[in-house]
């Protein structure tokens, strides 16, 4: 079984990596417009199941494909990346002092079976200096992050408080990753 990683996030490469499995890269150029009609949890799980079901077309048959989206949501509205500098503040100053949650869904997705799964978690600002905040976007790192930061980045200085899976916030949550594998036939650690 040959394992396909549906994704261009660096990122969420790097933590698939931390599994010492061998695997490929893939994307798929889907529509990820959110529909409005969904939660959060459901739009996350409806754009990271298209995404494997659009990547398992160019599969074998006997491989795994695994596809993840994440959002970040503040008070029921998701936030997705800043289209300019100054989304990116608007975004950041909305986050602080606050509470909001990321979400993201895992899919894998073989010939013979698909899951998905979502993860939550609750992360905490600190309160921000519109000068910090500022800065921050000039470092050029909130531009392609849902939310505007990164937590595995500079932006790990924004949070006081997490409440869930850290990897969950860098868009890929490893525990629940291992057990999907796992349940698929995918060994974890040797076991």
């Amino acid at each position: 079984m040959a394992i396909i990683l549906g994704s261009q996030s660096p990122r969420r490469r790097e933590l698939l990596e931390k599994l010492d499995l061998p695997f490929t890269i893939l994307t798929a150029g889907i529509d990820e417009t959110v529909r409005p009609e969904l939660t959060p949890a459901q739009a996350v799980a409806d754009i990271s199941a298209r995404k494997a079901a659009a990547i398992l077309r160019q599969a074998s048959e006997d491989d795994l494909v695994i596809t993840a989206d994440t959002i970040v949501v503040l008070d029921g509205q998701i936030m997705g990346k800043p289209h300019s500098p100054e989304e990116a503040e608007q975004m950041l100053s909305s986050l602080s002092g606050r509470t909001h949650q990321v979400y993201t869904a895992v899919t894998l997705h073989s010939h013979a079976r698909q899951k998905t799964e979502v993860v939550c978690t609750q992360v905490t600002f600190r309160p921000l200096d519109p000068t910090e905040i500022r800065a921050y976007i000039a470092s050029g790192e909130p531009m392609d992050k849902a939310g505007a930061y990164g937590i595995q980045g500079r932006g790990a200085v924004l949070v006081s408080h997490l409440e869930g899976d850290y990897f969950n916030v860098m868009g890929l949550p490893l525990c629940t990753l291992c057990r999907m594998l796992r349940s698929f036939g995918v060994k974890v650690l040797g076991v």
